[in-house]
């Protein structure tokens, strides 16, 4: 009974179990002084439940104050709730009070409280666990007896996780949650917030109600309604105005619910995943392409070689000597390392192109590639130790160490 007379104050249309549930927690939260945490998307009527606290409250002859966070400058918001003092800033002409000490004695509603900043989110949790702040450009401590009712429409845990959202300040805060059920969690009530909305709206403009079809009245409830009350209202008047004809059936409200099909659909997994699969067909075509393009570019070539054939012989013959000597160069080799290593030279025949260098598995020793590394670069500088160990890039004292490491003669 108590519920009903509530609804009926304030002006609450549904008889949902999660709705009635929200209102009995607020009656019963209302004589203490607990802090109360309000979560539920935006649009669903969270704005009534503080004020139903506040007047179920022995604070309900004091102030009541309702802060959008949310609405005011980052600059400003200590100065809003904490109040400052003359000159603590520019345009600080004269001290003022802030909501927190103006709402002495009564209650303070922040909506959008995930919305402060960090460092006011900590002014916050202050007041809330000692009842004192500071005013800005003051050095006085001040006491204030407020209750606070805060209220968010974003998800708390992940706003903590973001560093968004002080978790020492949602414990606090959260000493009674109270989550408020979207609208579409709410179906039953869906027509009766039509029937109201449409109603007022005719009463107040003195035209006929507006009425929906049967599919019209399944299409209603079957939409997800991202906005909740504030969406169907919104609509509702919509249709109020532009339709002449007063029955509405389907088609006349798919054109105000353009997403009606998607929405039935789990849309957000649906969106990211669709987004992802187009994204790695992007990327599967391109490599694909990529390859279809060098695949193409190498049997120009290959083609380009054949049809010269015995015409480049010679210079194939020329090219794998050269690499022979780059070999030797790089890698010097002793006379049985020599013999370890050979490059057959073979012309090809016609248009057919034959692998040309065969290189067998030599020796990996470090020690006889420097060795001989060291004794090269000695005897072209006829034993000049300086020269050589400029030529081999080390240091003179490197080298001799070298040279008695691996008596040199």
């Amino acid at each position: 009974m108590e519920i009903q007379k509530i609804k009926q104050r304030y002006d609450i249309i549904g008889n949902s179990v999660g709705l009635n549930r929200a209102i009995d927690i607020a009656v019963q939260v209302a004589p203490t002084d607990l802090s109360v945490l309000i979560t539920g998307e935006s649009g669903a009527g969270k704005e009534v439940f503080p004020q139903i606290i506040h007047q179920y409250s022995s604070r309900k002859h004091g102030t009541y104050i309702a802060v959008n966070c949310g609405a005011i400058p980052e600059g400003t918001i200590d100065s809003e709730l904490f109040g400052h003092e003359k000159g603590s800033f520019t345009g600080a002409i004269d001290s003022r009070k802030g909501y927190f000490e103006v709402a002495n004695g009564g209650t303070i509603f922040l909506d959008e409280v995930a919305e402060l900043p960090l460092s006011t989110q900590v002014r916050l949790l202050r007041v809330l666990e000692t009842g004192e702040f500071i005013k800005v450009g003051s050095s006085k401590v001040v006491k204030t007896n407020v209750r606070v009712i805060a209220a968010t429409n974003i998800d708390v845990y992940e706003a903590i996780q973001h560093g968004k959202l002080r978790e020492d300040l949602y414990y606090r805060l959260n000493t009674v949650p109270i989550e408020i059920p979207s609208l579409r969690s709410r179906k039953e009530d869906i027509l009766l917030l039509f029937r109201k909305f449409a109603s007022d709206f005719a009463e107040k403009n003195r035209m006929p109600a507006i009425s929906l079809n049967k599919e019209a009245r399944d299409m209603l409830q079957n939409y997800r309604w991202p906005g909740n009350i504030r969406q169907l209202k919104n609509i509702t008047e919509q249709i109020s105005v532009i339709e002449e004809n007063r029955e509405i059936d389907e088609n006349t409200l798919r054109k105000y619910l353009p997403d009606y099909y998607e929405t039935k659909l789990p849309v957000v997994y649906d969106a990211v995943d669709k987004k992802t699969f187009a994204s790695e067909r992007e990327i599967l075509y391109s490599i694909l392409f990529d390859m279809k393009n060098d695949v193409n570019d190498l049997k120009k070539l290959v083609l380009e070689i054949m049809q010269k054939g015995s015409e480049n012989a010679e210079i194939q013959q020329d090219n794998a000597q050269i690499i022979q000597k780059l070999y030797q160069s790089v890698e010097p080799a002793t006379g049985e390392e020599k013999s370890n290593k050979t490059f057959e030279i073979s012309r090809p025949k016609e248009d057919n192109i034959q692998d040309t260098e065969e290189i067998i598995e030599e020796s990996l020793s470090l020690e006889e590639k420097e060795k001989e590394l060291i004794k090269k670069a000695l005897n072209k500088h006829n034993g000049k130790r300086k020269y050589a160990a400029v030529e081999l890039g080390i240091s003179e004292r490197t080298l001799y160490r070298k040279i008695k490491e691996y008596d040199i003669q």
